[in-house]
């Protein structure tokens, strides 16, 4: 192994290094086993398994008992740019969307309103929902609608469907725009819990602002779990070819 910089803990090295294997295609499917690392090394088990625990973290290995460790492939992709639900984006990559509701309640939020350009004292519906891809937690999602919107949506079984759509049927509003702000957060002991999070596990803050036409109609908040959905984007110029970018991330 070629040594980092001194200042470098040996597992951080092992880290980068492992990641410039995957990167290039060394590694494929079946992840090496911790003796084997750590006869590739020549560094402790401990070591090798701070690494490993870091690359877990991060969503890239699986381990399976009895079978060993696999390099994942079941992150969700969403490209950049483009109005989405996470109930489209998980239903069409062949995961079941569910979600538990938390709370519905009508409230007074003086910041929210402001931003859905309301009176500071008008009265908003709160919707926050549990979400999971198949059986494992995947965001926890926060929305604030106007009460004269989501009032209509009191008798609706959230479990699995989109918001959205039922926005659309039940109270006559259609998103069709959205703003978006991505920041990473460091989550708390609530949030780690409902989100069944392991150590050190990257967590996403999701702010977006929801528009119907030139009124803005959502307010949401969305914490998610980075290792479990990436933003996408490709650009071309011409007579170039296609590049891109993935960035760790999620939406609502």
């Amino acid at each position: 192994m070629s040594k980092g910089e001194p200042s470098q803990p040996l597992w951080q090295q092992v880290l980068e290094d492992l990641d410039r294997r995957i990167a290039d295609g060394e590694i494929v499917d079946r992840f090496p086993t911790d003796r084997e690392l750590t006869a590739h090394y020549g560094v402790s088990r401990h070591t090798v398994r701070e690494a490993v625990r870091h690359l877990r973290a991060r969503g890239l290995v699986d381990r399976h008992r009895g079978r060993g460790s696999f390099l994942t492939d079941d992150r969700l992709q969403q490209p950049l740019g483009s109005l989405y639900t996470l109930f489209r984006a998980v239903e069409d990559q062949g995961f079941e969307q569910r979600s538990e509701v938390l709370r519905f309640d009508e409230v007074q939020d003086e910041a929210v309103a402001r931003r859905l350009g309301r009176r500071r004292d008008a009265r908003l519906v709160r919707i926050e929902r549990l979400r999971f891809a198949d059986a494992e937690p995947l965001a926890l999602d926060s929305v604030w609608l106007p009460a004269t919107i989501g009032r209509a949506l009191r008798d609706v079984d959230l479990t699995h469907t989109s918001l959205y759509e039922q926005l659309s049927a039940r109270a006559g509003v259609r998103v069709t725009g959205v703003d978006e702000t991505l920041e990473p957060v460091v989550p708390d002991a609530d949030a780690r819990a409902l989100l069944a999070l392991e150590d050190g596990e990257a967590l996403f803050r999701v702010q977006r602002l929801g528009w119907a036409d030139d009124r803005p109609v959502e307010c949401r908040i969305t914490l998610v779990r980075g290792r479990r959905f990436v933003y996408t984007s490709s650009s071309r110029e011409a007579g170039s070819a296609a590049g891109g970018f993935t960035a760790a991330s999620s939406p609502s």
